[in-house]
């Protein structure tokens, strides 16, 4: 077993789906990274929720959190996240309490603001609760906070509700964000705070300053936890790492217009005809990832924590062959190893 990390490690796993693979295959490869993952230290395994996409099979966080925890021993897993707007709070805290005692103290609820998806799909997955066009995010989550603590008065129609099992507790919460909303809306709530630096747009080091100065201690946490996630492709050597990472940079040219695939091959990737607009769009997004050797990847990562002062570094790598991320985690947790 690889050594404890100077900071701590975790992951954020989307169960790609590549090109010459399908979405089952990616579930199973999931489950095996898991396994390595929980071998080699990683504290934390989150899946996420999204929905439609062809290049993501992870659509039902809470499944894979109860099969990934039954084939692990030391990681925390949980969800990243789920996408509150999409569920009843009462199925989540149910849900999430079932996880919990099942496997107590290993479990971690991470809620997303965001459906994880297209307005039709969103409207596929809420239209028999009740559309809003409003965010109706904060209302959810006090929602799922009043069942908790049972605080609805006497006379509400939901003061005798019960979450079940009811001698358990929710798993701590953690809220995902890329805004400056997001995470003064964290701390704010007492919530830990996982800020996609992957795909936000927003610094992430004002982000983590505006987290802490908002946090207000809960029963969740009673101070402030912050988790960066960034995006990863690490290999032996900077030049093969590049290779990997042009599936990154074509499947993000194909969604800004529009379009939404599963992981080309770095070599479908290369030989796509870019546009100079899509070149462009290439290098700003290679701002967001860390792409290289051990050295080179810790050496960025590095310096984005002590800027952003994270308190601990959640990885998500969308590489196209399965032996290929497994290795880019496996360096990267030699390459922090005390």
């Amino acid at each position: 077993m690889t050594p404890k990390s100077s900071i701590p490690l975790s992951v954020l796993d989307l169960s790609p789906i590549s090109a010459n693979s399908t979405g089952a295959q990616a579930l199973r490869n999931s489950l095996d990274l898991a396994r390595l993952c929980d071998r080699l230290g990683y504290v934390r395994y989150w899946v996420a929720e999204h929905h439609n996409l062809p290049a993501v099979a992870s659509s039902a966080p809470d499944i894979m959190i109860g099969q990934i925890a039954a084939i692990t021993t030391n990681m925390r897993v949980g969800s990243g996240g789920v996408m509150l707007p999409n569920h009843a709070p009462l199925m989540v805290a149910e849900r999430f309490k079932v996880l919990e005692a099942l496997f107590p103290g290993r479990i971690d609820l991470g809620l997303g603001r965001a459906p994880g998806t297209d307005p039709a799909t969103s409207y596929a997955l809420r239209r028999r609760q009740g559309i809003s066009e409003e965010d109706d995010f904060l209302e959810r989550f006090q929602e799922l906070m009043l069942l908790e603590t049972r605080g609805y008065p006497a006379g509400h129609p939901f003061h005798k509700v019960v979450a079940m099992p009811s001698d358990v507790a929710l798993p701590p919460i953690y809220l995902l964000g890329s805004s400056d909303y997001s995470a003064q809306l964290a701390g704010q709530i007492g919530a830990a705070f996982a800020f996609a630096h992957h795909f936000a747009t927003f610094p992430a080091d004002e982000a983590m300053r505006l987290y802490r100065d908002s946090f207000k201690p809960s029963v969740s946490h009673d101070k402030p936890l912050a988790i960066l996630g960034t995006q990863v492709v690490c290999a032996d050597t900077h030049a093969e790492a590049e290779r990997l990472a042009q599936t990154f940079d074509l499947n993000a040219v194909r969604r800004a217009k529009g379009e939404y695939a599963a992981l080309a091959s770095p070599e479908d990737a290369a030989a796509y005809d870019y546009t100079p607009v899509d070149r462009a769009r290439i290098a700003q997004g290679r701002n967001r990832i860390s792409v290289g050797s051990p050295a080179t990847v810790k050496a960025k990562l590095t310096a984005l924590i002590e800027v952003t002062k994270a308190d601990e570094l959640m990885v998500t790598s969308m590489i196209f062959d399965h032996a290929a991320r497994k290795h880019s985690y496996e360096l990267l947790a030699q390459a922090f190893a005390a």
